[in-house]
């Protein structure tokens, strides 16, 4: 396969200043989210839900508490260990191709948590991210080291996106604006978990569909349909300082043609994917984060590493799944190319093989047709 241009595993010396100071903002920011995540429940005539609190949402799960003192230990070896970054090689696609496709079922990954995927007529993209920092600020925070695998004018109409939750790296300003403009006369139908409809509507976009966990709706239009709701994953949500855990994060359901894809989006491990099997059974593809996971003792209740994405993915029942969230951006303390190896350690111990939870290269589009065969026995 020829590739756009040679890869390259970097260290660098003071290239993490820019981003050291970025990613202190984004942390100062969301960290008191980490923080009181999971303080008891309080009473809310606003929104008499299980798992919300008078300080906001909360995971169905508790998890260990992570104080400032972890976090500042957090960014110290951030700042302190050796960065080694990679510039990955884009995939050949054909743009043209999949701006005409609504018969064959693709899925082209874009980066970071960013899909495409094609299926029975519809156009679906996940956490789309197309610029060049995940950060409040444009000349500081976690920078783009591979560039898009689809760039704007290579997407083809899109119909519905799903948005997991409101972190940087996940809900792009420009990029949904950009998206929104590109299809004036049919903007996409974006779904997104409880509270941030008003983020869309200050953008004056208004095709947004605002979902709570478990909750369920059809989508119809032209080119096909699908039966779309939110699921509990455990992590949490902020963009600013005030706003800790004001909106809902989680995962993604839909269900086209009789086949169920499961957007995992930003999660630490729970029982919510044994919670989300035992409701919808067996998921027939998964798209599941597999980096942004070291230091363990500060990330775990945020990030999975490889081998529990292992166990979301046994936890599933799923039939095949990719990996995702690794790659993009330097997020954390782990090398950029090491989740895919420690995933494909993790398979193995797990007598898993290898196709059936496969990672791609950014650009790179897959033919997804063994959704079109019979599910095995």
């Amino acid at each position: 396969m020829k590739h756009s241009r040679p890869g390259e595993l970097r260290e660098t010396s003071k290239a993490w200043l820019p981003a050291l100071a970025g990613l202190t903002v984004i942390c100062l920011a969301t960290l008191p989210a980490c923080v009181t995540a999971q303080q008891q429940p309080g009473e809310s005539s606003m929104k008499p839900r299980s798992h919300y609190t008078e300080s906001g949402f909360r995971n169905r799960y508790p998890h260990p508490i992570k104080g400032a003192g972890d976090f500042m230990k957090f960014l110290a070896d951030w700042a302190r260990q050796e960065v080694k970054t990679a510039e990955f090689p884009l995939a050949d696609n054909d743009p043209d191709f999949l701006k005409a496709n609504r018969a064959v079922p693709t899925l082209t990954w874009i980066g970071h948590a960013t899909f495409l995927i094609q299926f029975d007529g519809l156009n679906i993209l996940t956490d789309p991210h197309l610029t060049a920092r995940a950060s409040p600020v444009g000349f500081a925070g976690p920078k783009r080291f591979t560039e898009p695998g689809l760039p704007f004018e290579g997407l083809p109409p899109i119909d519905i996106v799903v948005i997991s939750h409101n972190h940087y790296d996940h809900l792009d300003i420009d990029t949904v604006t950009r998206l929104v403009e590109m299809q004036p006369q049919s903007p996409p139908q974006f779904f997104v978990p409880l509270g941030l409809e008003s983020w869309f509507h200050d953008l004056g976009i208004h095709s947004v569909t605002e979902m709570d966990w478990w909750q369920e709706t059809d989508f119809r239009n032209d080119h096909g349909s699908a039966r779309i709701g939110p699921l509990p994953v455990q992590h949490f949500s902020g963009r600013g300082i005030a706003d800790r855990n004001d909106t809902l994060w989680a995962g993604w359901l839909l269900t086209i043609a009789g086949k169920k894809f499961f957007f995992a989006g930003d999660t630490g491990y729970s029982k919510d994917f044994a919670d989300i099997h035992e409701r919808h059974g067996d998921i027939d593809f998964a798209l599941i984060p597999i980096g942004a996971y070291e230091p363990r003792s500060f990330m775990r209740p945020m990030h999975v590493d490889p081998e529990e994405a292992v166990q979301i993915f046994q936890d599933l029942h799923a039939r095949q799944a990719v990996g995702m969230h690794w790659g993009t951006f330097r997020l954390t303390l782990e090398d950029m190319d090491e989740p895919p190896r420690r995933l494909a350690t993790a398979l193995e111990a797990a007598g898993i093989h290898a196709e059936r939870f496969f990672v791609m290269q950014h650009g790179e589009t897959r033919r997804l047709d063994f959704l079109s065969e019979s599910s095995p026995d």
